[in-house]
């Protein structure tokens, strides 16, 4: 699968774009402004990319209205293949976020419903009510994903609804020749549902990629052979800012070896879970973290670590947001992309990544283990890397047994010579390959 050796770059297009919050309903090409970025994202090393919605939505682009058409506020449809062209030109893939659990109250069969009531036969589309009453005095009650009565929640047991999801998808790839979806609030859908899709678009098109949002829980019971790929893996996204914020790397060690450690009670050995350090629904990874000098060094983990490594647009050269700033400063747009040492470092962990059969399929072993440092192996049958991070401003004598007495370091193509150990520098990370 050619997601398991991919670096990813996430964009939320409207915000990206500088579109209005509010559907204005005026055409603007705004979307084509990813083609400027295309050189960008390709220097950063970065070859696929997932786009949050794009399609015709009321506001935010998770509450759809249409899903065969590009939101007005980016484009036309006729765009938006332009830009996945180019994309594709430039060898990098195209992943779209797929919202099916619920859609917008401007979605054209809900509005049938608002206006025909019983006479709809969209009717049965949406878990609704006619005995009750909404918060928007409709005249009748419907089910809102988690209360949220803005997001209609679609009802997937009935077949009209998952036939007419499952017709998007076709047009989708027939028409942009997209390579993945991006499943939203993916531990909400019907298990049914994610098998049927799943086995669709494997007819669709070979390799292609199933990733779904999920915050908690067995990511077992939506990933595996039948369902989806991959899962987003919200238990490492804590430990990555937290172990550095609380020089602990105790917790993150913790996680990586729970989820893919040695033993054989190991929840995800095998799996490739989409890891990030922040995304379009958190805080900037910059203003997260208390100590500037960690931001290289967050991101060595992050591809070092089993996994998809996923950029989000902006932070790879450390722009700030905060959660609690809102939405829009969590979603900016920025007028070009600019270039510094933390995407020239990004750049070089990419390459090391993509390039490295034990990064991209290695298992993972604890080597060393400090509050303050860990070296970790990737180990496969082929190759082995070894990543180590000192998160101190004080270098550090790690003693262990490197199994060799020479590596090269990914990062630098620099020789290491261990000699029974090795100094790690301040504020320094090192993926060393071991000579075998």
């Amino acid at each position: 699968m050619w997601a398991y050796e991919s670096v990813f770059y996430q964009i939320y297009p409207l915000g990206f774009c500088g579109a209005p919050f509010e559907n204005d309903g005026v055409l603007e090409h705004r979307i084509l402004k990813v083609n400027d970025w295309i050189p960008h994202i390709s220097k950063l090393g970065a070859n696929a990319i997932y786009f949050s919605p794009i399609f015709e939505s009321d506001t935010h682009g998770y509450n759809t209205r249409d899903y065969t058409k590009l939101d007005t506020r980016l484009g036309t449809n006729e765009d938006f293949k332009l830009v996945c062209d180019n994309l594709h030109k430039a060898g990098i893939r195209v992943v779209l976020d797929g919202v099916f659990n619920h859609v917008g109250r401007g979605f054209w069969a809900f509005r049938d419903v608002l206006e025909k009531k019983w006479d709809s036969p969209y009717k049965d589309w949406f878990h609704v009510n006619f005995d009750g009453n909404s918060n928007y005095n409709d005249g009748l009650w419907y089910e809102g994903w988690e209360g949220n009565y803005d997001l209609v929640k679609l009802n997937l047991h009935n077949e009209d609804v998952v036939n007419h999801i499952f017709s998007c998808i076709k047009g989708w790839v027939e028409e942009f020749d997209i390579d993945g979806l991006r499943l939203d609030v993916a531990y909400c859908l019907d298990h049914d549902f994610m098998r049927r899709l799943r086995a669709y678009c494997d007819s669709l098109k070979p390799d292609f990629y199933l990733v779904g949002e999920v915050v908690h829980g067995d990511y077992n019971q939506i990933m595996n052979d039948s369902m989806l790929h991959s899962v987003t893996n919200y238990e490492c996204y804590k430990g990555l800012y937290s172990s550095f914020n609380s020089m602990n790397m105790f917790e993150i060690n913790h996680s990586l070896l729970r989820q893919f450690g040695p033993e054989n009670w190991t929840l995800y050995k095998g799996a490739h879970l989409l890891s990030f350090v922040d995304n379009h629904d958190v805080s900037r990874i910059a203003s997260t973290l208390t100590n500037e000098n960690h931001l290289p060094l967050v991101y060595a983990m992050l591809f070092g670590m089993p996994g998809i490594p996923c950029v989000y647009y902006g932070s790879e050269w450390g722009a700030k947001a905060k959660k609690e700033e809102g939405d829009p400063a969590l979603r900016a747009c920025f007028d070009a992309p600019e270039w510094t040492d933390l995407c020239d470092f990004i750049s070089r962990l990419a390459e090391a990544k993509k390039h490295s059969n034990a990064l991209n399929y290695g298992d993972f072993r604890s080597v060393l283990l400090t509050n303050k440092q860990c070296i970790f192996e990737r180990k496969t049958d082929t190759e082995r890397v070894l990543v180590a991070i000192n998160a101190d401003g004080e270098a550090f004598d790690a003693h262990f047994d490197a199994g060799c007495g020479m590596a090269e370091d990914l990062l630098t193509g620099e020789a290491h010579d261990f000699g029974g150990g090795s100094t790690l520098p301040p504020y320094s990370a090192a993926y060393w390959k071991m000579e075998r």
